[in-house]
């Protein structure tokens, strides 16, 4: 899937800010179901009495913003459930998205967010102009019983007057704004894996204007984002976790090694998927007996050999897994040694293994991969056609005639999609020697990526996720049957039409194809 967003469970801004008075601080005004969050830092508005009798100080004014996220609930069972990657292999971003006003805004400043460390509550104050509403948490207090140790709430780094240290990446991560119209888009991994795996508590983010911005002597007025209270669905703040979900499944896209190739490009990848009475299962370790490690999961190693000929062939069903056994393979990737007929492959994820290797063959135009452990065989694949890098076009298509194969009209806000598209090149004509068949074969695009948009505005709900590691969560998965990807709708405003788009990027051209495909969400809960 490669992105799942998850909502806010309770925010609110804490301010020391003067009431229209001048005299009076609102330190115990709470805005807790505001459809509003606010950072600001306003210096000399009013003044304040110093130690020294007779003596002003220029008054420093600052409002914060305290957001937090089902993090040790819904994170922690998607990832559970295998929804979310394990640790390293995915990305969290804390998106907080600018709410648009006709005051000034902040501009050349640093905003933070940084890990709170005490638990809080929300409140229900609504007013963010005269601070009416009293009530915790606000500038003092946590909750109505329990105060901050420091005014303006406890964090892990930086608190107060303190600048926060900006080179700890556990606790706290900035964000530079140009503008001050930014929406914010904080890398929050660390921290979020160190509440999941709990070596550190949860109480959500703390995000507010960076130690030198806060007591400096210009003011910083003011920075506006939409609470989880807003109407706008998609201005919500969220916790968004990204990953490469793709798996580039070569079984029908594998290509012989050869020396005018790179070391990646002679690399090939194959997936065992092993669905037992319709649900991938992973697979029981021979050599175990029941517990906790009874399957092959995590480092667990499973192998594959392969052989020659035909399936028919009286060696295939009574297969030499010895260390002679099957084809000799040059080393790289999961083969280890020069000579080795077993390369080693990995659990993907429950029920889904992968070897990746390269194969080279003068001769052998067929092979056929057996999945085992030592002597334990597993699964015999179907041959795999063997492809050359030799010939092919110069000029490569880049227009498609494109088709999701199987998409509805309306899916539901509590289902997960799974698209397949069918690709084939433009002004393809078949002669009279094409081969019959009862379906059309597709075009594999080693690199897809899809978008989805708003119908009515045009809004990019999910853009393209096309850069390098987790940030390519939406780089399509393919197999024999083409390219496919699945979409969580529950991250989709229901009663709206939404359109998919489609990028391809072949031999380093990305080109957006002209064709969309739409289809409507309603609420399934």
């Amino acid at each position: 899937m490669g992105i799942k967003r998850f909502f806010a469970t309770k925010n609110n801004t804490i301010t020391n800010a003067y009431k229209a008075d001048l005299s009076t601080r609102a330190t115990g005004s709470n805005m807790g179901a505001s459809d509003i969050l606010e950072v600001f830092h306003i210096y000399g508005q009013a003044s304040t009495a110093s130690a020294a009798p007779g003596v002003r100080v220029t008054a420093h004014e600052l409002s914060r913003v305290l957001i937090e996220f089902p993090v040790l609930t819904e994170l922690s069972a998607s990832r559970d459930d295998e929804v979310l990657p394990a640790s390293g292999n995915v990305d969290f971003y804390l998106r907080l998205f600018d709410a648009s006003h006709t005051e000034t805004t902040p501009t050349n400043v640093t905003i933070v967010a940084a890990a709170v460390t005490k638990d809080w509550t929300q409140g229900t104050g609504l007013d963010t102009t005269t601070y009416k509403d009293n009530g915790a948490s606000n500038w003092v207090k946590a909750s109505d019983s329990v105060f901050w140790a420091v005014s303006g709430g406890d964090y892990a780094t930086g608190s107060g007057g303190q600048s926060p240290d900006l080179t700890d990446n556990l606790y706290v991560q900035s964000q530079y704004f140009t503008s001050g119209i930014e929406n914010l888009n904080i890398k929050v991994t660390d921290l979020v894996e160190s509440w999941l795996n709990k070596t550190t508590d949860h109480y959500g983010f703390g995000v507010f204007l960076s130690g030198s911005h806060e007591s400096g002597s210009t003011s910083q007025y003011t920075k506006k984002f939409f609470a989880s209270g807003t109407e706008y669905f998609f201005n919500r703040p969220v916790l968004e976790a990204r990953w490469d979900g793709s798996r580039q499944d070569d079984f029908s896209n594998f290509f012989l090694s050869s020396s005018r190739a790179t070391a990646a490009d002679n690399l090939n990848t194959i997936y065992f998927y092993n669905y037992i009475r319709g649900q991938l299962t992973n697979l029981p370790k021979p050599d175990t007996s029941d517990g906790a490690n009874k399957y092959i999961t995590g480092s667990a190693p499973i192998y594959v050999s392969l052989y020659s000929g035909s399936k028919d062939n009286a060696r295939i069903g009574q297969l030499d897994l010895s260390p002679t056994g099957g084809l000799n393979l040059p080393p790289g990737s999961g083969v280890k040694n020069s000579g080795d007929t077993a390369i080693t492959g990995g659990w993907v994820a429950k029920g889904i293994y992968s070897a990746s290797f390269a194969y080279a063959s003068s001769s052998i135009t067929t092979i056929f991969p057996v999945w085992h452990t030592g002597s334990k065989q597993y699964f015999t694949g179907s041959g795999i056609q063997l492809k050359t890098f030799d010939g092919g076009n110069a000029f490569p298509t880049k227009d498609y005639v494109i088709n999701i194969t199987n998409l509805k009209p309306i899916y539901t806000t509590d289902e997960t999609a799974h698209f397949r598209l069918y690709t084939r090149p433009k002004g393809w004509n078949p002669t009279i020697y094409t081969k019959a068949v009862t379906s059309i074969e597709t075009n594999i695009i080693e690199k897809a990526y899809w978008k989805l948009v708003r119908t009515v505005d045009d809004r990019a709900v999910i853009d393209y996720g096309k850069g390098s590691d987790n940030e390519a969560y939406s780089l399509m998965s393919y197999d024999a049957s083409g390219n496919y990807f699945d979409l969580d709708m529950s991250m989709l405003e229901s009663g709206y039409s939404y359109q998919l788009r489609f990028l391809f990027n072949i031999a380093g051209d990305s080109k957006e194809q002209r064709t969309s495909f739409k289809f409507r969400v309603e609420n399934g809960y």
